[in-house]
């Protein structure tokens, strides 16, 4: 250990005094506030809060949205387990295809989305907040976790930054996800198309979403998810666990109990269907928010 400058007398008396300051019961209250509020942020979701700004959309849009380099990206990072499981390789992207990736990023903020049909616009939408995540980890890799993530000294993921500028309006993933998607286009499926780069997410797509085929990887994305694990499973001693999503989001999937469990039957497969229509316990929610990877 160093030896101690004159300076640091004053270090000494802070530590002294300013210590019995930072642990008296005001300070420390204030504290335990900030630690529940931060907690409470975490673990609750916007609710659907609609910005007029990204309502209006073309009729007869003759814009031919090109995905091509988001989909060449996908093609080459995105892997999948044995179980149907979707990982990034974030280790492996070399900068030429992450200098890709950000072009393609450009691309799509230099695009003034009211001149897209509002099919296209739920496709360019989703494909920018994808792209836009995996960008995000991207420049912070390593990282273990997205909630490493984040520019405000309480923030616990980087969903509220204002990360991309589109017709001059800065925009946060959460603008995108809660006062765009989710309040125009109301569909639950909507959930398992957003992927937060954690392993408890529904996976990335592995084809990226279009004006055409949109609906149709909302319905796979969200059977995939209902039939894994990570949405949908039963504990050793037969107790439902579902995924946080469906706590966080419940007014999507349901104002009751049986709404939520009538979405999930509708996309399991037979035998996990038949055991959600005849169970009657209670339901525990889980969520892991280790980085979706495999080296």
């Amino acid at each position: 250990m160093s030896p101690l400058r004159p300076e640091s007398k004053a270090q000494i008396h802070f530590l002294k005094t300013g210590f019995k300051s930072l642990t008296s019961p005001p300070v420390m209250l204030l504290i335990f506030l900030l630690i529940y509020a931060q907690s409470f942020l975490v673990n609750a979701a916007p609710s659907k809060d609609l910005d007029p700004r990204w309502t209006a959309f073309s009729l007869d849009s003759n814009i031919s949205v090109e995905h091509k380099a988001w989909q060449q990206f996908l093609d080459k990072y995105l892997i999948f387990d044995d179980k149907g499981q979707s990982y990034m390789s974030y280790g492996k992207v070399n900068q030429q295809d992450k200098k890709m990736l950000e072009k393609y990023l450009s691309y799509l903020t230099e695009l003034s989305p009211k001149d897209l049909s509002k099919k296209q616009q739920m496709a360019y939408w989703i494909n920018l907040y994808n792209a836009k995540t995996v960008s995000l980890i991207l420049d912070e890799y390593p990282v273990k976790s997205i909630r490493k993530l984040g520019k405000s000294w309480f923030s616990s993921g980087p969903w509220d930054d204002k990360v991309l500028v589109i017709d001059n309006i800065e925009v946060s993933l959460n603008d995108i996800e809660h006062r765009i998607l989710r309040p125009i286009y109301n569909q639950a499926s909507l959930h398992y198309a957003l992927n937060c780069a954690s392993y408890s997410c529904p996976n990335l797509s592995a084809t990226v979403f279009t004006s055409a085929n949109a609906q149709s990887q909302l319905a796979e994305g969200a059977r995939n998810y209902i039939n894994h694990a990570r949405g949908v499973s039963f504990d050793k001693d037969g107790e439902l666990v579902l995924s946080s999503i469906y706590k966080w989001y419940r007014e999507d999937f349901g104002i009751t109990r049986l709404d939520l469990l009538t979405h999930l039957i509708g996309y399991s497969d037979k035998a996990l269907g038949d055991k959600l229509r005849t169970y009657e316990g209670s339901i525990n929610y889980e969520y892991d928010w280790n980085l979706n990877e495999l080296k």
